[in-house]
């Protein structure tokens, strides 16, 4: 793996991350951000994952 692909995995990482505190905290406004993020061409352009099913797995574990 290269620098740019582990730099890739780290963001959608630190996203999901950061979607499962907010919903821990239900801070409604973050997730709605970073449901966007899942669902945006940039988020597409880190990773071959589909956010839509990324989110819904997200959104089963609570």
């Amino acid at each position: 793996m290269n620098g740019y692909e582990e730099l890739a995995n780290a963001i959608v990482l630190q996203a999901v991350n950061d979607y499962r505190l907010a919903r821990k905290k239900k801070e409604s406004a973050k997730q709605v951000a970073l449901v966007q993020f899942f669902r945006s061409k940039w988020f597409a352009v880190l990773t071959n994952i589909d956010g839509r099913l990324l989110e819904q797995k997200l959104k089963e574990e609570y």
